[in-house]
């Protein structure tokens, strides 16, 4: 009998520890943060196809979610969070995906602390914004000439350092020769923009309309939703802080007639370490 109940216990253990080396071996669950809003999720995911942690289903693009996740070897769960909050969630994650913007607001510096970086596409180009039949205003166009100006350029160079890009192609000196700027004199041009490193970008601007004694006046958001709202009731006269991906599938939701005047830099998204701090952790 004692026999039989040594042979028992022997068995026992060794399930016991068959079991134990199959948990040992089984893909532990990694967590990653993303941005919920519909642009920047596809960004992410594509990111994360792009590094082969992930595949999306076939045709799944610009406007993918994580129910187009065709294979997810790295057995990893998705934490969809508002974009401005994923910066917050490090500490109880594994990883997060985080907009330049929100990750230099956040004392991150996207080229030296990100894991991985997405290419600079001009596709996510951020764009000066204002409401369908305003493009055209002198207030505007002289917005866009002191932004596409070459001392913007140049403070985006040397400010970000690689992690805020511009691509303005051709800088100007700051001002449009079709312009009155005298008829200017004494205006205010409103615009709402998140802080950085847009409205950082907006001070360039605002010095060199200063000059021609027109006033910029610089409103921040930390958010999506309000300065596209103020730009379509009228409220402000633009906006700096979106891509045009963002800006259209805005429009569709919500029946704003917003529309792009001009591109200023791109943010590059970056993987960023939370709980890891290499990623080994998807190898």
């Amino acid at each position: 009998m004692k026999k039989i109940l040594s042979v028992v216990l022997i068995l026992a253990l060794a399930v016991s520890c068959l079991c134990g080396l199959a948990a040992c071996g089984s893909q532990a669950e990694i967590s990653i943060s993303v941005p919920n809003d519909a642009t920047n999720e596809a960004r992410a995911l594509m990111l994360l196809e792009q590094l082969g942690y992930i595949r999306l289903k076939e045709g799944a693009g610009i406007t993918a979610t994580i129910q187009d996740i065709a294979e997810n070897p790295h057995n990893i769960k998705f934490n969809e969070v508002e974009a401005a909050q994923v910066p917050s969630t490090l500490q109880d994650v594994d990883y997060a995906i985080i907009n330049s913007n929100y990750a230099l607001s956040a004392g991150l510096d996207p080229v030296s602390q990100s894991l991985a970086l997405e290419g600079s596409s001009s596709a996510y180009g951020n764009v000066l914004a204002v409401k369908d039949g305003n493009q055209d205003s002198d207030r505007i166009k002289a917005l866009v000439a002191a932004l596409e100006s070459q001392q913007v350029a140049d403070f985006i160079t040397q400010t970000y350092s690689g992690s805020v890009v511009s691509t303005v192609e051709a800088p100007t000196d700051g001002y449009d020769p079709t312009i009155n700027y005298d008829a200017l004199s004494g205006e205010t041009i409103s615009v709402a923009a998140s802080p950085t490193p847009h409205a950082e970008i907006l001070a360039i601007a605002k010095d060199i309309l200063a000059a021609k004694n027109i006033t910029l006046d610089i409103q921040e958001y930390n958010d999506y939703v309000i300065p596209n709202n103020v730009v379509e009731d009228g409220t402000v006269d633009a906006n700096y802080f979106q891509h045009v991906p963002y800006m259209n599938d805005f429009n569709a939701q919500n029946g704003t007639h917003l529309v792009a005047v001009s591109t200023i830099h791109v943010e590059p998204l970056g993987l960023y370490g939370g709980k890891q701090n290499s990623l080994d952790a998807l190898k």
